[in-house]
């Protein structure tokens, strides 16, 4: 029999060769599914539709692959170009690449600081960032208190919008509603006014205050910069 395809046949490309990489991907694709715990040798070898063992001879273990994944969400991150005559502008798209990718990969937050093993792309990006504030005049004590204090903002931002069931202006107007409606005439005036006179007025978008609260940061750093 001809093996040779006929015209306008549709031809399947051979499956691409497992690598340390693909394992990587398909447990980043499980933890966006599931969690950090869904990542297992069993459930990534289904997601690229093999057995488990053909897995480790790409990775180890377990640890190797969480290890791994860390990695490639920090290799994401936009890193701050060393020659950024701006330390603000080059921190600010730091951040502001960081929150966009963990909005993507949340679960990634419980991972980055407890892994024991930081892959090179973390190194790079620690190195990175401590570099554009030393290079501003940031003492060392100084550049470490930056770090933690931007890093600690961008986390606990991305969880809280996680978390928020206000995805939508809908989502707004419906949470907003079934507050006011449990709320007699002239009881917690305070928060009445922020629902009626801020979250419901027009142009509302929770996702600015990110900006606002990263540009207090960076005030608050270029003061202390010195």
């Amino acid at each position: 029999m001809s093996t040779r395809s006929h015209p306008g046949a549709v031809v399947t490309p051979p499956p691409q060769p497992l690598s340390r990489g693909l394992v990587l991907e398909a447990a980043i694709r499980v933890a966006d599914r599931g969690g950090v715990a869904a990542i297992t040798m069993r459930r990534v070898a289904q997601e690229l539709g093999v057995e488990a063992m053909s897995l480790y001879h790409h990775v180890p273990n377990k640890d190797a692959i969480l290890d791994g994944v860390v990695d490639m969400v920090f290799a994401a991150i936009k890193l701050p170009g060393a020659d950024h005559d701006d330390w603000r502008e080059a921190i600010r798209a730091r951040a502001c690449s960081a929150r966009a990718v963990l909005s993507r990969h949340n679960w990634a937050l419980a991972l980055m600081d407890s892994r024991r093993n930081p892959g090179p792309a973390t190194l790079r990006h620690h190195d990175a960032v401590l570099g554009v504030l030393r290079r501003a005049g940031f003492t060392l004590p100084m550049a470490a208190h930056a770090v933690s204090l931007l890093d600690s903002y961008i986390g606990g931002f991305v969880l809280q919008e996680a978390n928020l069931p206000l995805k939508t202006r809908d989502d707004v107007e419906e949470v907003s509603g079934t507050i006011l409606d449990h709320i007699r005439a002239g009881e917690l005036p305070y928060l009445t006014e922020i629902i009626v006179d801020h979250a419901l007025r027009p142009g509302y978008d929770h996702q600015s205050e990110f900006s606002y609260g990263l540009d207090l940061i960076l005030d608050a750093l270029e003061a202390r910069r010195n």
